[in-house]
């Protein structure tokens, strides 16, 4: 009796729930929070009582989750202007995550940054590669309603990040110098009609026409990404960030700055810089225990190049960048590594835009293995299975050097990062920049000598490393050759020369010929379970063949880490899919049928 009470009020529950959704408006952020928040709330009771749930009852429950996954469309009567501060729950934000992008869990740092969005606040994120920066905009792009402006210097990235935006559901576009300008015109009458969500400009459009096609749009809020370009302190300055101070006052929007690598001198110059009122500041832990830091002096026989064959051939078959000093030293290394039957290509500003457009592309798909580039290259590359970094020469800065092994590893997994350096190298850095501003040159210089002190130092890698951002931490004991006493060069046997002609590197003509799967590193499929490796294996193969089929690089379809997480969980129906972290409703609708048959055939072989 008592129960069937119980199950008639939460029915009825359901129903208003249901009721509340249809009647409303799908554009109110109100409404949206409420419905999210009141969702998680019963989402929460199934998982304690699911006895009281009907199939009728769940059924109105996915639907109400599948519309608010769909954007929330601005109606045209919406007046203009800037949007007032939101006080959305806590609880929409992670209906967000869970339903749209599938996690469901914040990563650190996050929830604090999205929370202090919605609520109409100024804030500074400073968070290491990989720690999910632009989830911190784009949720609050789902919530807030209005358009958040995306400002990334990125203009050759900016297709993918628009496409992966579309994968989840978002309405997102672009607007830079790349566009016919039918398709421009048409993308800044959707801007006006209040129907994306998202869009992306580079600071130099900004300030051009860009900047006009905004005029009386309603921004939400301004996100500034790779926001240390915007101070002189920092390692990529950027003169065309300089003229974004004038964003807040002009849109009366929030800014949200981002960045991976900002000393707190830099820190508080990008504040300075974009007028941030009162911001609150969000450092993330620098500390990325799964990348293996090793350092390697050159001389006394051990040349940059030879170093690199051999830790590239001892990982044949895995994703990974190496980078130069200069354009002729990278183009060398690239050609030497094709001789060796490795897919490899250079990558460096001296090339034609499509030559790099090409490299870049092949890269993503995974036809191409390896990029050998000077720092013109990765910046905003969204490849989660990096699995190597190495420098062939000392990197300018400390903080390039943390930016730039930071593209390793994005998923988690176990990854090498190896440093190549002699003062040589820094001799080369002070002929390179005597050309510029003595003031500058000078300060670059102690960079760069910073940068060889830290090669050169005692003590726990990774501890010197996040110190230098204002971090303590202890010594990583496993994850850098100060604290293992590892020679990474002796896992990375000499290779033979080879004779003959060395055929030029094509990115063109790699992508016809297809691409093969590494061995998975180890962490990545269940640790020492061999079943779990072997459904990893599997998955990966299932991956392979529908990335094939729709054009589209292996990680879009899914990530090595959730394959791996699939494998350890082994799923039996839909349901248990759908709580793998990264298996968002989306991804479940297209490939749970899939994902399932790979899962029951590698159960049928272990009976």
């Amino acid at each position: 009796m008592e129960h069937d009470r119980a199950r008639r009020a939460l029915e009825a529950e359901v129903e208003d729930l249901a009721g509340a959704w249809r009647l409303g408006d799908p554009a109110d952020p109100a409404l949206r929070a409420t419905c999210a928040e009141r969702l998680a709330a019963l989402r929460a009771r199934w998982r304690a009582r699911p006895d009281l749930f009907t199939g009728a009852s769940v059924e109105r429950l996915r639907e109400v989750a599948r519309a608010l996954g769909e954007p929330a469309r601005s109606q045209p009567s919406l007046p203009l202007g800037p949007a007032a501060p939101s006080r959305l729950a806590p609880e929409a934000a992670r209906e967000v995550l869970r339903s749209v992008f599938g996690h469901a869990d914040f990563r650190p740092g996050q929830e604090a940054i999205v929370s202090a969005v919605l609520a109409g606040r100024d804030c500074l994120g400073v968070m290491p590669t990989g720690a999910g920066k632009s989830l911190t905009y784009q949720i609050p792009a789902r919530l807030l309603g209005g358009t958040t402006l995306v400002v990334s210097p990125l203009i050759a990235l900016m297709k993918d990040q628009v496409d992966a935006m579309a994968r989840v559901g978002l309405r997102a576009a672009f607007l830079n110098s790349s566009l016919a300008p039918d398709e421009r015109r048409e993308r800044v009458r959707a801007l006006r009609r209040g129907e994306l969500e998202l869009v992306y400009a580079a600071p130099e459009g900004l300030e051009a026409s860009v900047g006009e096609a905004l005029s009386g749009v309603r921004l939400s809020l301004i996100a500034v990404d790779e926001a240390h370009c915007i101070s002189h302190w920092g390692h990529d300055f950027r003169p065309a960030y300089r003229n974004l101070a004038g964003l807040r006052e002009r849109f009366g929007a929030p800014v949200l700055a981002l960045t991976a690598t900002a000393t707190p001198e830099v820190t508080r110059d990008i504040v300075r810089q974009l007028g941030m009122s009162d911001p609150l500041l969000v450092r993330g832990s620098f500390l990325r225990r799964n990348l293996r830091i090793h350092a390697r002096k050159k001389g006394d026989g051990l040349t940059g190049q030879d170093a690199v064959l051999r830790l590239v051939q001892a990982r044949r078959d895995r994703s990974g960048i190496v980078y130069g000093l200069t354009r002729r030293s990278v183009e060398a290394t690239a050609a030497a590594l094709r001789s060796h039957r490795i897919r490899a290509e250079a990558y460096h500003a001296g090339m034609e835009a499509d030559a790099r457009a090409r490299v870049q592309d092949a890269f993503q798909s995974g036809v191409v293995d390896v990029v050998v580039a000077t720092v013109a290259f990765g910046m905003g590359i969204d490849k989660p299975d990096i699995r190597y970094v190495v420098h062939r020469d000392l990197p300018r800065s400390i903080e390039a050097y943390y930016q730039e092994i930071g593209r390793a590893g994005r998923d988690g997994a176990p990854s090498d990062c190896v440093l190549l350096y002699s003062w040589a190298d820094v001799m080369s850095w002070d002929r390179m920049l005597d050309e510029g501003e003595p003031d500058v040159a000078a300060w670059q210089r102690g960079q760069v000598r910073a940068m060889f002190r830290v090669a050169e130092g005692e003590g726990c890698r990774h501890a010197a490393l996040v110190g230098h951002f204002g971090e303590d931490a202890l010594d990583c004991g496993d994850a850098c050759d100060r604290c293992t006493g590892e020679d990474v060069l002796a896992s990375a046997p000499a290779v033979a020369r080879r004779r003959g002609r060395v055929r030029p590197g094509r990115g063109e003509r790699a992508a016809r010929r297809g691409r093969r799967g590494g061995p998975a590193t180890e962490g990545e499929a269940g640790g020492e379970d061999p079943r779990a490796a072997e459904l990893f294996e599997a998955l990966r193969a299932w991956r392979s063949g529908v990335a094939r089929a729709r054009g589209v690089p292996a990680f879009v379809v899914f990530s090595d880490a959730t394959l791996a997480g699939i494998a350890a969980a082994r799923p039996r129906d839909r349901d248990e899919l759908s709580e793998v972290s990264g298996v968002g409703p989306r991804k479940l609708a297209e490939h749970a049928e899939g994902v399932l048959a790979v899962v029951r055939g590698q159960k049928i072989f272990d009976q």
